[in-house]
């Protein structure tokens, strides 16, 4: 290889370095951006109220009741799709990572047969599922049963909780009554 060679290749490195440094000051000029005196976003969060509807005040209007009059289990269905990667609604269906929800409404808590309750579910083992009682669950798992085994963070919505609520309730060859409103 000749010295022109080398030239030429040491010329067009360098040419390609002088055109990327040179691009990336064009940049800077063209696209200048101030520092932030404080680094970092400010993040707005809303308070949800502890009784987890839309508004403090619609919590305090709206009973279970009222709720499941207006509900429509259809829309429920559709809802409760995302359920069933976790739970089974046939009858006599298997547990899968959930226990199976067939006649669920005023069934004790912890009580299906099969299926490994949380300790913290077992407390509640004295209670039933009651309207009250799922809506309080399906709102927010945790904060019923802090150790559930359930990852579901909830249904936040009160028509669509109730919307699934009225769905569970029609799972049953004996459908208990809903609660009035």
């Amino acid at each position: 290889m000749d010295s022109w060679e080398f030239n030429k290749m040491a010329g067009a490195v360098l040419g390609t370095a002088l055109l990327v440094f040179g691009l990336n000051e064009l940049r800077g000029i063209i696209y200048h951006s101030a520092n932030p005196a404080k680094p970092g976003f400010a993040i707005q969060v809303n308070e949800t109220p502890a009784g987890g509807g839309e508004s403090a005040g619609e919590a305090t209007k709206l009973s279970i009741g009222a709720l499941l009059a207006k509900a429509d289990p259809a829309k429920g269905q559709a809802t409760a799709k995302a359920c069933q990667a976790c739970h089974d609604f046939t009858k006599g269906g298997p547990n899968k990572v959930g226990p199976n929800l067939w006649d669920v409404v005023d069934r004790p808590i912890a009580s299906h047969e099969g299926f490994a309750y949380s300790d913290s579910l077992k407390q509640h083992a004295g209670d039933k599922w009651t309207f009250d009682n799922l809506n309080t669950f399906v709102h927010d798992p945790k904060s019923f049963a802090p150790n559930t085994k359930m990852t579901f963070s909830g249904i936040k919505r009160d028509p669509d909780r109730a919307n699934v609520l009225d769905f569970l309730h029609t799972l049953s060859d004996n459908p208990k009554p809903l609660p009035p409103p």
